[in-house]
Parts: C-alpha cells; sequence; structure tokens
C-alpha cells in the first residue's frame, strides 16, 4: 500500500493507519519502509504535528 501523496490525504490515510493498525508513528515507518522525518516534514508543511500522546497527527 503506497501512502497517497496529497499531504492532506496523507493526513487522513496516516491517521487512519495509526488508529486501525499501528501503535506508534515508528512501527508504521518501519513496516512500510516510510521515512519519519520526511513525513512529518511533509505533513507539517500544511499544519500536521505528530501527537505521541494520542498516537495521531493534529
Amino acid at each position: 500500500m503506497t501512502p497517497p501523496s496529497d499531504p492532506i490525504m496523507l493526513f487522513s490515510w496516516v491517521n487512519t493507519m495509526l488508529r486501525d493498525r499501528y501503535v506508534n508513528l515508528d512501527t508504521l515507518c518501519d513496516d512500510m519502509d516510510i521515512d519519519r522525518k520526511e513525513l512529518e516534514r511533509k505533513l507539517a508543511s500544511v499544519g500536521f504535528q505528530y501527537q505521541e500522546a494520542i498516537n495521531q497527527f493534529r
């Protein structure tokens, strides 16, 4: 499964994956071979930051 390239769609996709399949962002990135820093940079470009306590981007 390839993550969407559009940052807003990516936001929704990542949060769904975190809610339904992964206990944290590191596990998602490791399992899907995604560069965590790049993912966080892309989502930060549209105002979202990873919130570890709730395991979501907000």
